[in-house]
C-alpha cells in the first residue's frame, strides 16, 4: 500500500529577493524539474506526491495534508544553520522525513566546525584557518599554496580558480573579496594539489550508532549497513586553466550540462577501500543517515593520499546532472530507482514498512 508523501524543497524561483542580494545568493536551492522527477519517481512506485514549498507555510499546509513522510530536501534561506529548519519543526510537529536530522545539518553547512569534528576524531582534513577579518595573522603552520572559500554556502558558492592564492597579498584580496561578499566567516585551508572525487552514499548503520569511529577500526560494523555507489572524479583536463584544478561554483552551475568525469573513477581497489572507510567514518561522526556525499581531494604530493573536504547530507538530485545521480547511473540504478532506494532507507528507519 503506498504512502501520503509530502515532498518538501526551496525553489530557486520561489526565494525571497533583497537590496544588495549576491548574483549567486540561491545557487544551492533547488528546479522544479528536481521536484517534479522526486514526485514522479514515487509516484511511480504506488506512493501519493505532493510538492510543497518549505518555509513556514508547513505550518499550515503540512496538517491539511496530513502525510506519512516528508521527503525533505530543503536547503532552506536565512541564517547559519538554514538546512536544519524545515527539519526542526517537522520534529516539532512529529512527521517522520527522509535524510539527516537537526544536528547533522546544522553542523554540516559549518564547513569549518564539520573540519574541528573530523580533526577532533582523527580523520584526514587539510589544516585551516577561519578568518572575521581581513588583517587576522596567518597561522605559522600554514603555508601557501591556500584555498579561500565561505564557511557556510553549498554547491561551490565562492569557490573559483581564483580562490587559490600563493601569497600574502593574494590572500588578503580574497578575504577581502568574500568577507564582503558574502557577510559571513571565512575558511583558509591548505591546497591539495591532485585529483578530486567524490563518493556517494545509501543506508544506515547497524544497529544504534554513536558518533566516532570505533577502537576497532578494522571492525565490520564501521561500515555495515552502507552501500556505496561508485566514486566520481571530475576531469579537470577538459576544463580551461582558469579553474585552477578544482571543482569550482562555475562548473556546478554555468557548465553543468557538460559536466566532464571519470564514473567510477580510476582507483585502485586499496585507494577505493580506503575512501570507502573513510565515507563510512564521516558519516559516522557527523551523524548522517539514509544518504550523503563525501567530497575528496588526493594529494599528488603524498601518493594520492586523500584528504575529506566536506560531508553533505542534503546532495543534489536534479536528473541526469547531480553527482549523486551520475554515480547511481554508472551503476545502472536508473533516477526512479536511485529515489526510491534514498526513501526505502528512511521508511525502514521509521518502521514505515
Amino acid at each position: 500500500m503506498g504512502l501520503n508523501v509530502a515532498v518538501l524543497a526551496n525553489l530557486k524561483q520561489n526565494a525571497p529577493r533583497y537590496e544588495g542580494m549576491p548574483a549567486d545568493a540561491w545557487d544551492d536551492l533547488d528546479s522544479p524539474i528536481t521536484v517534479q522527477a522526486i514526485c514522479a519517481a514515487l509516484e511511480a512506485s504506488g506512493h501519493r506526491a505532493t510538492f510543497l514549498e518549505g518555509n513556514l507555510s508547513l505550518v499550515e499546509t503540512l496538517p491539511k495534508l496530513k502525510p506519512d513522510i516528508c521527503f525533505n530536501i530543503c536547503e532552506g534561506h536565512w541564517g547559519d544553520s538554514r538546512e536544519s529548519h524545515v527539519p526542526a519543526l517537522l520534529e516539532m510537529m512529529r512527521i517522520p522525513y527522509t535524510g539527516s536530522g537537526v544536528l547533522t545539518l546544522a553542523l554540516t553547512l559549518d564547513k569549518p566546525m564539520t573540519k574541528r569534528v573530523l580533526a577532533f576524531h582523527g580523520l584526514p582534513t587539510p589544516p585551516f584557518q577561519v578568518f572575521e577579518r581581513v588583517d587576522e595573522p596567518l597561522d605559522e603552520d600554514l603555508t601557501f599554496p591556500l584555498f579561500v572559500k565561505p564557511s557556510r554556502e553549498g554547491t561551490g558558492m565562492g569557490v573559483s580558480g581564483s580562490s587559490i592564492v600563493h601569497s600574502e597579498a593574494e590572500l588578503r584580496d580574497r578575504l577581502a573579496e568574500q568577507l564582503a561578499h558574502y557577510r559571513q566567516p571565512i575558511l583558509v585551508e591548505r591546497f591539495i594539489r591532485g585529483r578530486e572525487v567524490t563518493i556517494g552514499v545509501i543506508g544506515n548503520l547497524s544497529g544504534p550508532a554513536a558518533r566516532r569511529v570505533p577502537r576497532d577500526e578494522a571492525a565490520d560494523r564501521v561500515q555495515a549497513g552502507l552501500r556505496f555507489l561508485p566514486a566520481l572524479e571530475v576531469d579537470f583536463s577538459k576544463y580551461p586553466p582558469s579553474e585552477g584544478g578544482v571543482y569550482t561554483n562555475r562548473m556546478k552551475t554555468e557548465w553543468a550540462h557538460d559536466f566532464h568525469r571519470f564514473c567510477p573513477a580510476p582507483l585502485s581497489p586499496a585507494l577505493l577501500a580506503r575512501l570507502h572507510w573513510l565515507t563510512a567514518a564521516v558519516f559516522r561522526v557527523t551523524g548522517c543517515v539514509d544518504v550523503a556525499r563525501v567530497d575528496f581531494r588526493l594529494d599528488a604530493e603524498e601518493g594520492d593520499r586523500p584528504y575529506i573536504l566536506e560531508v553533505n547530507p542534503l546532495p543534489g538530485l536534479y536528473p541526469g546532472l547531480s553527482d549523486l545521480v551520475l554515480e547511481a547511473e554508472a551503476m545502472g540504478m536508473s533516477y526512479n530507482e536511485l529515489i526510491n532506494a534514498i526513501f526505502h532507507t528512511a521508511c525502514v528507519r521509521h518502521r514505515l514498512v
